[in-house]
């Protein structure tokens, strides 16, 4: 391969080790790829405290935007729903691509059921604003009630806008100039054999903890769609490697008065979502996804087991690998315009998919007794499984496909009157179902991941019946 910088910015882990670079280039992709990570690791896993609070530098930057703009964030949102809701009517219900033919491809893929997700999160986000900001207005309260409206909106779609934005900001240092080839390099022996995925997913997860699991969807489609990841790949990793962040979980542990109990519930989440993860990998319908990448070329052997074998040599393949990624890439410039035009695309259906659905998934939540009933089924497993209280917390199982803070808050009020093996359990299988319609679920429909809505939901129920005997165990060791 030429030793000039003709190369393409988005060569595989194999054609890299093919890669020739002279002296001098291998010295500036060395500083690139110390100098991104750098900015990567600070940026994305460094936590600084401020007065009381500690959180990691990337949740500071996108909390300040969010503060910054106070109540009028809420039409902001508005305005980008509302206007994805006109232009995708426009487009393919008048224009019909005559006259814009670009605008009609973007919504080429969308049908009637998302002109109606339009509709419904337009409502939704425009009737909060108005609740917020207009004095004497009073909205209906299945919208604006803090279980429904007020939980989503506020905490979920303004705050994903700003994960969006800042993310693609700071996430070419993260993905694009080394990091992810090194760790890869390093984790390839592992995560392949065991989890069928690149190593490099393993920074997918670590995202996800530290971030957000709206980041971590992001990070993997955006590599999904950058011929990183296959079809098999990307679905794995978005549905069982995306879990809750580190201070959200503790808010989940928290509410369920369990917080003495935050160490070995949290540790127990993070060993089982692997194990689940090793499991889930190797059944349908995941195991039945296509083993190819975006543009449909077949994932090779070669590809499979490329750094699979662990060796004295993996730290300075890693590295070696990391160099060439880095010279090869864009310049920093044109890969953050490339990443912002990128998230400017997806941040609408995003905005729109988790106000609509998510809202929705509440109000069914909040105002119906659909998991009620679905609870019942949840009953004798839970009783077959020796966790106390299983009349009072069956509901709690299913709830979480509407938001994965639903199971502890509806056992708050009785919190005093649950056993803490009750607790323990709840908020255990929770943090592992991963799968909820008011963020994560949402976020893979928007970006059109390749997974089906039907899909979605069977993984959901999936992973509870696997979650309840697994976090029954581990609630038996940590809780007498």
């Amino acid at each position: 391969m030429n030793s000039t910088k003709e190369f393409k910015s988005n060569v595989t882990s194999a054609e890299l080790d093919d890669i020739k670079l002279s002296k001098p280039q291998y010295t500036k992709g060395m500083i690139l790829f110390l100098v991104s990570s750098a900015i990567a690791i600070f940026v994305f896993f460094a936590s600084i405290t401020i007065g009381e609070n500690s959180q990691i530098v990337f949740g500071w930057i996108f909390n300040f935007f969010v503060n910054l703009l106070g109540d009028a964030g809420f039409w902001v949102v508005s305005v980008i729903i509302g206007g994805n809701f006109l232009v995708q009517v426009y487009s393919r219900f008048i224009d019909k691509g005559k006259k814009h033919p670009k605008i009609a491809a973007f919504y080429s893929e969308d049908n009637i059921v998302y002109t109606l997700l339009n509709i419904i999160g337009t409502i939704y986000v425009v009737v909060y604003a108005l609740y917020i900001t207009v004095p004497n207005f009073v909205g209906p309260e299945f919208i604006v009630s803090g279980d429904t409206g007020g939980e989503v909106i506020p905490f979920i779609v303004l705050t994903v806008l700003w994960i969006i934005i800042v993310g693609a900001i700071f996430m070419p240092f993260l993905i694009n100039y080394g990091l992810i080839e090194f760790i890869g390099a390093l984790l390839e022996p592992l995560m392949r054999p065991v989890f069928k995925v690149p190593g490099k997913a393993a920074l997918d997860t670590t995202a996800s903890l530290l971030t957000s699991s709206s980041l971590s969807i992001l990070i993997t489609n955006r590599l999904y769609r950058q011929r990183v990841y296959t079809e098999r790949e990307a679905v794995a990793l978005t549905t069982c490697f995306c879990t809750v962040s580190i201070g959200f979980s503790y808010l989940v542990i928290d509410t369920a008065g369990m917080s003495h109990y935050f160490r070995p519930i949290f540790f127990s989440s993070f060993v089982l979502a692997f194990v689940m993860a090793a499991i889930m990998i190797r059944i349908p319908p995941i195991s039945r996804k296509k083993t190819v990448y975006i543009d449909g070329i077949e994932q090779t052997d070669e590809d499979r087991k490329s750094g699979v074998k662990f060796d004295g040599k993996v730290f300075t393949r890693g590295v070696d690998r990391a160099v060439k990624r880095a010279y090869t890439a864009n310049s920093i410039p044109v890969e953050i315009k490339s990443s912002l035009i990128d998230s400017v695309k997806v941040i609408p259906k995003v905005l729109s998919m988790i106000s609509a659905v998510g809202v929705s998934a509440m109000i069914l939540a909040k105002y119906t007794d659909v998991f009620q009933w679905l609870g019942v089924v949840f009953q004798p497993i839970i009783r077959v499984l020796q966790i106390p209280d299983a009349a009072s917390i069956a509901p709690s199982m299913p709830i979480g496909i509407a938001e994965m803070f639903l199971p502890v808050l509806l056992i708050a009020n009785d919190a005093a009157y649950l056993s803490e093996q009750a607790r323990f359990f709840v908020c255990l299988v929770s943090i592992l179902q991963m799968i909820f319609f008011s963020e994560t679920a949402s976020v893979m429909l928007a970006t059109k991941m390749p997974i089906k809505l039907k899909e979605i939901v069977l993984l959901f129920f999936m992973r509870t019946l696997i979650a309840m005997p697994l976090a029954a165990i581990a609630t038996h060791i940590f809780v007498r």
